[in-house]
């Protein structure tokens, strides 16, 4: 079966046209909190614009390259998560967002490196109260980073449990039935089948149905 998987890496695609220069933010317009400037190296978390987050890191990144703020500004990361679509009877692997319109930068807080991250075109602002960003947990750091290095990619399906679906491959080839549950770890799919005159479950794989 995996032989004739039509598999293909697939990155998010992103909106065309996009002149972020038209965003660039004035500076002098917020101030930071100087309670923030405590020297240490954390998480913080920027909003952009859904959908421009790579050209967001693109455009932070050559900021900091050419500000010369790498000693402040360590690394800029966009949560992603690979995802197995399975539809139409194929099977193609997607790059998600994990938090569409989010970024997250590993930084020392200070006025500098406050103004070059805030001012980078495309970037809305810090999460935090007010003009105050709010560092993550390390805990949360570590939930994001766990979720972006597992090894088996999530799996993404057009049905559900209760819908009904048509097979489309094996012995019951155009049967018609309802999803009776739906195995992630197996991409396996039981659906009940009628069956001269009876209900029989058949356990699938994902890509013997399709929804009806």
């Amino acid at each position: 079966m995996e032989d004739n998987l039509n598999d293909q890496t697939i990155p998010e695609e992103e909106p065309e046209n996009l002149e972020l220069n038209e965003v660039e933010e004035k500076s002098g317009i917020e101030e930071l909190d100087p309670d923030l400037r405590d020297g240490e190296t954390h998480w913080y978390v920027i909003h952009c614009y859904s959908g421009y987050e790579n050209k967001v890191r693109h455009n932070l990144e050559q900021r900091i390259d050419s500000m010369g703020m790498k000693d402040r500004i360590f690394d800029v990361v966009i949560p992603t998560q690979e995802e197995i679509e399975v539809k139409d009877g194929k099977r193609r692997t997607v790059e998600r967002h994990v938090f569409p319109g989010y970024v997250l930068v590993n930084m020392v807080m200070s006025e500098e490196s406050w103004y070059v991250v805030r001012n980078t075109p495309g970037v809305t602002g810090f999460v935090g109260m007010g003009n105050e960003p709010t560092p993550l947990r390390s805990d949360e750091v570590s939930q994001i980073l766990r979720r972006m290095e597992a090894e088996a990619p999530h799996v993404k399906v057009s049905f559900k449990v209760g819908e009904r679906v048509r097979i489309v491959d094996g012995p019951f080839n155009d049967f018609r039935g309802t999803v009776a549950e739906i195995d992630l770890d197996r991409t396996k799919v039981r659906v009940m089948v009628n069956f001269f005159g009876r209900e029989t479950p058949v356990e699938l794989d994902f890509l013997q149905v399709e929804k009806s």
